[in-house]
């Protein structure tokens, strides 16, 4: 039960870290193509902008090995920002995502009076059966902080949903590929399920 984190200067590596490690997992942190292709699952990590997200990536030379990882039909799950990289793009920038879950981010429209960003404790409701979102229980909360949207191009894709003024996608998954976009290392015993769902795929 290895997890391995793609360490690229935008993730909350140490809490991450250690919910995993509470859950009985071992941790590795990786920031090299071989790290990445030698895991067994990995979890992207990220706070912060798109574009940033996607340049510290290229900086590093991840960004096609972890298409390469994804293709392998490895478990690799992406969180808050991880998530959002995990699309083809995003409203926020210009860059292009890893393009492993068609679709893109959009950012909420405050006009409606709903504060941007959306931040604090939210329910997500998975949508259908899934390993990833077993045992949770009915009053499953989540912290999240963020001010995009995640709106795949497949409604397929979407593992589970939030409300915020508008329905939105705050679990994904296609195959092998799948994210969140709360912060599970802050969400408590409701975070550390996923984790450890994750972490036993």
């Amino acid at each position: 039960m290895t997890v391995s984190i793609v360490d690229y200067g935008l993730g909350n590596l140490g809490s991450v870290s250690n919910m995993l490690r509470r859950i009985g997992a071992e941790v590795r942190t990786v920031d090299t193509p071989e790290g990445v292709l030698e895991s067994d699952r990995v979890l992207l990590p990220g706070i912060g902008a798109f574009d940033e997200g996607m340049r510290r990536l290229h900086d590093k030379d991840l960004v096609d090995p972890l298409r390469e990882f994804a293709a392998s039909g490895r478990p690799l799950f992406g969180i808050c920002l991880g998530m959002q990289l995990l699309l083809d793009s995003s409203e926020e920038g210009e860059a292009r995502g890893l393009g492993l879950i068609p679709g893109g981010s959009a950012r909420f429209d405050d006009s409606s009076g709903i504060r941007v960003p959306h931040m604090g404790w939210s329910s997500a409701d998975p949508t259908r059966e899934d390993a990833l979102v077993a045992g949770l229980p009915e009053d499953r909360r989540f912290y999240f902080v963020h001010s995009y949207r995640v709106i795949p191009d497949d409604a397929a894709a979407i593992l589970a949903t939030t409300d915020y003024g508008v329905e939105f996608a705050s679990m994904v998954r296609s195959g092998s590929v799948m994210g969140a976009q709360f912060h599970p290392e802050k969400s408590h015993t409701f975070g550390m399920t996923i984790m450890r769902n994750f972490a036993q795929l």
